[in-house]
């Protein structure tokens, strides 16, 4: 075999260590004399091809220690040494012969591991010749040459060490000095033989070839057989013609900044696709077979091989699949390639780097204001992944319309606030400065008067104007809107991407691993007719109750902790309002800073934090109690965790604001007669403004404590995870950091990655939605989150995390039917924030039924709505230590004045704002809901385009599939016909 032939062969020298063998006879020496560089080379080459004769007659041998040195040639070190000199000479054909030297020797080390590739690791270890392991013996010049020029061709390899399979999947595994070593090292023995008897090809790599030089790496290939067979099973449809539908043409000139060039929002034209089958070969459009199916599809047809591969028999079970091996540690890790850096495009002969092109034009955030490329997103990572991207962005183009809406209405109420009457009289020294406030706690609170709560009133205006209502009725709308577009985006997206006929994902429906190994009887599937694991009812039912009993504990557990933050709120207001009276520095910051706005601000950020606690525990426990109910499928266990999941924190991130809407300040009592909480601490009041000034702070603090947290958590923990490990992976610096390896040391992105992404984002869209009555600038705040959001999680998914195993997926799933549930409640929830929180209505009741200044309608509203108590009502328990020279104090409700024959109790009008109060929220949900249904019924869940493309596409595929069949009939036909002649011709002839 001549040298370019044997270099076309390893096209990727690095991937097979070099181990270079003696090449000076023992008569030789170098001490005493000085060769001079034509000597050595010619010497060099005299023996390398003395050793290439001697190889194509040489049988093989198994050794099991290091290489004994030949006769007529000196040790390797002698030889090491000759190219050292060389090199020091600055020969410019020193690499050239070390690489002439390393392909022989790879030759001999191939031979062996191919002889030795069906035994288990720990023997393939000792059968590898270990003496050809030069790299330390170099000196640093020469390694540092070699080095350079090795990293540079093949440190990016995806390819087997032929340079021509491309590895579609790799596992990886630590050997282990344990008790159950040697049952794991039997498992992956009996398992990668089953794995080739599939059809699927190996390729080991030692572990001394490792960065860590502890891993071994198991490369898998799937040859053309193996994928046209599962891409069968699997129903994966390929191009058959190219469509003749045309794409709808796009408006550059307004979005023109906006649109990503077409070969990437587009990288593929359209095609008329059908579902591969092995038979019809010809008739899909098959340029190059290694690139014919997309690498997501060739990863996740491995995947469903690794996932139904068994691997022995144990305690009288089959076991089999990936999955039960890495929960058992027999394998550390199992995952498909990147295809290459993502900070540098690939180099020939590597296929295009399409983890770069993402990187490039969707992962950076300097491109925070582009579209997202679909297509591209859903090539690399399956279309799961795909659809997560697709409604996160098409949830935040929605976004722009109700946060412009929110915006105005802010504006609104910042540009009104000098002319609202409201705010005018409470900081009028005429007015608000000569209404006394009965005390807001018991013998530590003073007396107060109402205009030191002027900012409050100020602020309370921004949110609680005339627009509120307004606000709440558009979002109302909006949600349907959102639901009802996102239902024709979906559908058009399942058409885009040939998931029309799409069915249940078979990965989901497979049963769990810890399912088969507790299920002890077994019965007929009436589906397959075959024998399965089975558990009865009656076995699940206690951890159905112990699973119920959690979830209602820590439930529970929320709300203590809420009743906590309230004593705590209670606690330290009498300590807050003392503290700022007596201290003197402080004067100058009570007129923005009260007792009410200190306890609201600490109390919320203590919520906060509680709940951030309490999400991190029940996040291991809802995963511990979900295994432990023991689901039958992975559809199973996801739902069920979805549903615990959701239901914990739908209450822990809203519980509190919830109490704030619609608990405090509505069941305090009156002066001389409150309400205590365990009769100790006496119930919140709302400022003389209404609470609704505390939820928006609530509701702020919150959402964008939760929105910044969660962004740094999601960009900083892989980082910091990702650099530990590489750091620590890096022993042997002298080794190539390969392909593999780099993937093996990124974050894995886990099975349930996406749920928590498709979590937060519900979460997310509940306080958008279920509040927003109280803080407008809630849709601007979750805007500005998502655009940042959409380039974290593109950025970690492309450069931090290992790539996922591509799945398939026609819609979000459960999380469609979570969100249309909180738009129904959304509407309640603001109509009562509207009645019951804000001061809207009791003001409209003012203006139309008590107000007696036609000029100025609201004129008079503050004092209206305050009653008279007169102090000497005050039990001695209750009343401030200190006397006053007034006689009465005012406090926010509507009732009679103490010389009334019914004092105390609720006026008249009380009654007209509890009537106006209902009357509002009926008349509300009603209109909203005639809306969000007549909208739903106009707007058809597939559009009419879309109908007609599928209709199209069924037609043609058809006529296409006709066609064939047709062509293939008439050539069998013809020859038929041809062979019956010759065969009639013949029997003529013998006649």
């Amino acid at each position: 075999m001549s040298s370019s032939a044997r270099e076309g062969e390893w096209r990727y020298p690095l991937e097979k260590k070099a181990k270079l063998s003696d090449i000076v006879g023992p008569e030789e020496s170098l001490t005493g004399s000085l060769w001079d560089s034509q000597t050595l080379r010619e010497r060099k080459r005299e023996t390398v091809a003395a050793e290439s004769a001697e190889q194509q007659f040489r049988r093989p041998k198994f050794k099991f220690s290091i290489q004994s040195s030949k006769a007529g040639h000196l040790p390797s070190d002698t030889s090491f040494s000759i190219i050292n000199e060389l090199a020091k000479m600055g020969d410019p054909e020193v690499l050239e012969m070390v690489k002439e030297e390393g392909r022989r020797l790879n030759r001999q080390a191939d031979f062996d591991l191919g002889m030795s590739e069906s035994l288990s690791s720990r023997e393939t270890s000792y059968l590898l010749n270990e003496a050809g392991l030069p790299a330390k013996r170099y000196n640093l010049f020469l390694r540092r040459r070699l080095m350079f020029d090795k990293d540079k061709q093949s440190k990016d390899s995806i390819f087997f060490r032929d340079g021509i399979r491309r590895i579609d999947f790799v596992l990886s595994y630590v050997d282990e000095v344990k008790k159950e070593a040697e049952i794991k090292m039997e498992r992956r023995k009996t398992f990668e033989e089953n794995l080739r008897k599939t059809g699927l090809e190996l390729e080991i790599e030692d572990k001394r070839n490792s960065e860590d030089g502890r891993t071994y790496f198991v490369k898998i290939h799937a040859p053309w057989e193996v994928l046209v067979t599962y891409a069968e099973v699997l129903g994966v449809k390929r191009p058959i013609k190219e469509s003749d539908i045309l794409r709808p043409e796009e408006s550059s000139l307004v979005l023109g900044p906006l649109k990503l060039p077409k070969n990437v929002k587009h990288p593929d034209p359209d095609y008329f696709t059908v579902q591969f089958t092995r038979h019809r070969q010809e008739l899909f459009l098959i340029e190059d077979k290694s690139s014919f199916f997309p690498s997501s599809s060739r990863n996740r047809i491995v995947y469903y091989i690794l996932t139904r591969c068994p691997f022995g028999i144990e305690d009288g079970k089959k076991k089999f699949g990936i999955e039960r091996l890495l929960t058992s540690n027999t394998y550390s890790a199992a995952y498909p390639l990147h295809d290459g850096q993502y900070w540098k495009p690939s180099e020939p002969p590597n296929p295009a780097n399409q983890r770069y092109i993402l990187f490039q034009n969707w992962a950076r955030f300097s491109y925070f204001y582009k579209e997202q490329p679909f297509d591209l997103i859903r090539n690399y990572f399956g279309e799961k992944i795909g659809m997560y991207f697709v409604f996160l962005g098409f949830y935040t183009e929605m976004l722009v319309l109700a946060a412009v809406v929110g915006l105005a209405c802010f504006i609104y109420g910042l540009f009104s606030i000098h002319s609202s009457t409201t705010s005018i009289e409470v900081c009028d020294p005429e007015i608000g400065g000569q209404i006394i406030m009965c005390p807001l706690c018991d013998l530590l609170c003073d007396f107060w008067r109402l205009n030191t709560t002027c900012l409050s009133s100020k602020v309370s205006h921004l949110f609680d104007n005339e627009s509120t209502v307004f606000f709440a009725i558009f979002m109302g709308i909006w949600v349907t809107l959102f639901l009802e577009f996102w239902k024709q985006r979906q559908a058009r997206l399942e058409c885009d991407w040939d998931l029309v006929d799409f069915e249940e994902e078979q990965q989901q429906l497979q049963l769990r691993p810890e399912f088969e190994a507790m299920c002890k009887k077994r019965k007929i599937n009436p589906v397959t007719q075959e024998m399965e694991p089975h558990m009865p009812l009656k076995s699940r039912i206690p951890w159905y109750f112990l699973s119920g009993a959690t979830v209602t504990l820590w439930m529970s557990l929320v709300i203590a902790c809420l009743v906590a933050v309230i004593v705590y709120r209670l606690s330290v207001f009498a300590t807050f309002s003392r503290f700022m009276e007596t201290e003197a520095s402080l004067k100058h910051v009570k007129s923005f800073l009260t007792p009410q706005i200190a306890t609201a601000l600490s109390g919320s950020c203590l919520n906060f934090i509680v709940i951030l606690i309490l999400n991190f525990f029940y996040e291991k426990i809802s995963v511990w109690i979900t295994k432990m109910e023991i689901p039958r499928t992975y559809q199973e266990y996801e739902s069920s965790l979805t549903l615990k999941m959701f239901l914990f924190q739908f209450v822990n991130f809203y519980s509190s604001c919830f109490y704030l809407a619609f608990f405090k300040g509505k069941f305090v009592g009156y002066p001389g007669k409150y309400t205590y909480l365990f009769n100790v601490w006496r119930s919140e009041e709302c400022d003389p403004g209404g609470c609704l000034i505390e939820l928006t702070t609530q509701l702020t603090i919150i959402m964008t404590g939760k929105q910044v947290f969660g962004n740094i958590q999601e960009a900083i923990y892989p980082l910091a995870l990702n650099w530990w490990r590489r750091r620590k992976a890096r022993t042997n610096s002298e080794k190539l950091y390969s392909r593999w390896e780099q993937d093996h040391d990124l974050e894995t992105f886990g099975n349930l990655g996406l749920f928590y992404e498709y979590l937060e984002t519900v979460i997310q869209f509940g306080f958008v939605t279920l509040f927003v009555a109280s803080f407008p600038l809630a849709p601007l705040l979750a805007l500005m989150n998502n655009i940042l959001e959409i380039r974290v999680d593109a950025w970690k998914l492309t450069t931090q995390y290992r790539r996922p195993v591509a799945a398939k997926a026609h819609s979000i799933g459960v999380w469609q039917d979570i969100l249309h549930a909180m738009a129904v409640l959304s509407v309640a929830s603001n109509a009562f924030i509207v009645a019951f929180t804000s001061d809207i209505i009791p003001r409209l009741v003012y203006y139309y039924a008590y107000s007696t200044n036609g000029n100025e309608p609201l004129k008079g509203y503050v004092n209206n709505s305050l009653s008279v108590f007169l102090i000497a009502d005050l039990p001695n328990t209750t009343a401030p230590l200190d006397k006053r020279d007034f006689t009465t104090c005012r406090y926010r409700d509507h009732r009679y004045p103490p010389n009334h024959a019914e004092k105390y109790s609720h006026n008249m009008q009380f009654w007209h704002v509890l009537a106006a109060k209902m009357t509002f929220i009926i008349v509300m949900e009603h209109v909203v809901f005639l809306v969000k249904f007549l909208l739903a019924w106009m707007i058809p869940d597939v559009p009419k385009d879309v109908l007609e493309k599928i209709k199209r596409e069924r037609l043609m595929t058809v006529k296409i599939l006709h066609d064939f069949e047709l062509k293939k009939l008439k050539e069998n036909l013809t020859f038929d016909s041809s062979e019956f002649a010759k065969e009639f011709m013949i029997q003529e002839n013998k006649v």
